[in-house]
């Protein structure tokens, strides 16, 4: 099985591209972030073309999250299943695919310490760890995957002393990855490379990409039994290239395959 997770910033900006590397790549699972559509604009029948079921759960010109499958999309979830009350922005989706129970993940940014976001996303994340306790144990088929907006250490950022008292790297953010992996999920992509400066996000200001000033912050967290059955994990760099009349996300795709 092929399974990706690709913040898009934008669907409608930039369904071509998606259509494309579906395409050329046929993974047989893809999590979207960032689609920033409403689900009556969710472009449902241009995927369905491709073969692919969907799962779309979004709000219009913000978040937005999305879940395609050519392997079947049983028991989908909009949202956290905790019963506890609805997250007030789309940024999680569940659905089983052939077997496997999958996320799709758009985490908060934080935006900085001193703000309430941040606070959003430290609860954000705990709650997502209490979605994978109330109904997932660490011996079932799991992929959590998606734009986490947390760098898991300081092998994940261009320079970890830009970052000091910002998001993305605090302590507070990585303990909570940490209950994630402690849970029993494992970071598929560290098990397979283990140098610092393998990034899947680039600002777009400044010429980043090329200066290779960068970020991993696109994650594939999976349970062990997946993991072991996983041979390769990367990012596709060549998807952040593209001219000025098809502009590319500022994520790359990051893709895994494994045996089912």
């Amino acid at each position: 099985m092929r399974l990706a997770t690709w913040n898009v910033n934008s669907l409608k900006a930039r369904l071509g591209r998606v259509e494309r590397w579906l395409a050329t790549f046929e993974p047989d699972v893809v999590c979207l972030q960032e689609t920033k559509l409403g689900d009556d604009a969710f472009p449902a029948l241009a995927f369905e073309a491709l073969g692919y079921e969907s799962l779309h759960h979004g709000e219009g010109r913000w978040n937005g999250v999305a879940i395609l499958s050519r392997v079947g999309l049983d028991d989908p979830v909009a949202g956290f299943g905790d019963g506890v009350g609805a997250d007030p922005e789309a940024r999680l989706a569940w659905a089983t695919c052939g077997g496997v129970r999958v996320a799709s993940c758009y985490v908060p940014n934080g935006r900085s310490r001193d703000r309430d976001h941040y606070q959003y996303k430290l609860r954000w994340l705990d709650r997502l760890a209490g979605d994978l306790d109330g109904g997932s144990t660490p011996d079932d088929d799991i992929v959590v995957c998606g734009d986490f907006n947390l760098a898991p250490d300081d092998r994940d950022v261009y320079d970890p002393t830009t970052f000091e008292g910002a998001t993305h790297t605090s302590a507070a953010e990585r303990d909570r990855l940490a209950a994630l992996l402690d849970w029993g999920l494992v970071d598929v992509f560290r098990e397979h490379h283990d140098e610092g400066g393998l990034f899947s996000w680039w600002d777009y200001r400044g010429g980043d990409f090329h200066k290779k000033k960068g970020m991993r912050i696109d994650l594939l967290l999976a349970s062990r039994s997946v993991a072991d059955a996983t041979d390769v994990v990367v990012v596709d760099r060549n998807e952040r290239k593209g001219p000025k009349d098809d502009p590319p996300s500022d994520h790359a795709p990051v893709v895994m395959d494994f045996s089912r």
